[in-house]
């Protein structure tokens, strides 16, 4: 019997892995992996799902907000620190920011400018800024003080562009502080500073932060930053204590009853080690449902 040519071989071996491995890796390891994962694992393989009164509310990996239909914090609740997923822990849009602690500078707003939509022009605001105006939001939500080192009292980054790059200042401009806002500081180095103007170029200039005297913020740096993945189900233990007080006050209940369920919704270190200990946002509002 003639053997069949050496290429025809060869294609029907590659035929053969293809449909072996298909078999094997798309069809028999998801079942075993999935069937292992459900005998097991049953809660945490189905998304770790939250019921109350037998009706899902959210997942326990998962971050939400606890915000009303206008996006304004409800004060019965504990907030959860910021979201870059998407409009807010949306899971099919997890990410970060992308922004680094180098982006300390706005891109102003031009007045009747409009974008691509047809909408105007909002600018893009830094990172420093982003956390400059939640600093103070929280602070006022909370009743503490939002201050924070290299942001100004108008929440925006604490920004100078000095010109010229090196050599004497000639001029310095305050260039997330759009005119005809006050600088933050009159003067730097004996040139007076002037207000951001939102169609000019400051490129050219030198970047000087200013520290301030804010000294330690009472906010705590969770709660003006979003995680990695933006679905960070928990806060830290110092956020959650420093909405306590507002809690208790909303809800008419005893602030050690509130700090209490804190302490029952914290988790520990990861293995005992990693991290820091933690609260789960969903599980203490839930706690805090039913303890009322």
């Amino acid at each position: 019997m003639e053997r069949m040519p050496s290429w025809i071989r060869q294609h029907l071996a590659a035929i053969r892995a293809v449909v072996v491995l298909t078999v094997l890796l798309g069809l028999i390891y998801p079942l075993v992996t999935t069937g292992v994962a459900q005998a097991v694992f049953n809660g945490k393989a189905n998304g770790s799902i939250v019921q109350k009164d037998g009706k899902d509310v959210g997942s326990a990996v998962i971050g939400q907000l606890f915000t009303d239909k206008d996006g304004n914090p409800v004060k019965t609740y504990f907030q959860s620190r910021p979201s870059a997923a998407g409009d807010g822990y949306d899971p099919t849009s997890t990410s970060a920011s992308n922004l680094g602690p180098e982006d300390i500078v706005d891109m102003l707003p031009v007045p009747g400018k409009k974008d691509d939509e047809g909408k105007p022009d909002e600018g893009k605001q830094s990172l420093l800024t982003q956390v400059c105006a939640r600093s103070k939001a929280v602070g006022e939500l909370e009743g503490v003080s939002g201050a924070r080192p290299f942001c100004t009292p108008d929440a925006v980054g604490a920004v100078l562009k000095v010109f010229p790059f090196t050599g004497k200042v000639t001029r310095v401009v305050s260039v997330n502080q759009a005119c005809p806002a006050q600088p933050f500081i009159a003067e730097y180095q004996g040139v007076k500073v002037e207000c951001g103007k939102p169609d000019e170029d400051y490129s050219a200039g030198r970047t000087v932060p200013v520290r301030g005297d804010a000294g330690t913020p009472a906010v705590p740096a969770d709660a003006v930053t979003a995680s990695g993945s933006g679905l960070d189900p928990h806060i830290s233990v110092a956020y959650a204590e420093l909405q306590a007080k507002r809690v208790a006050t909303e809800r008419k209940m005893d602030l050690a009853k509130v700090k209490q369920l804190i302490q029952d919704n914290t988790v520990s270190r990861s293995l005992g080690f990693m991290g820091e200990p933690a609260v789960n946002v969903l599980e203490l509002n839930l706690a805090l449902d039913k303890a009322s």
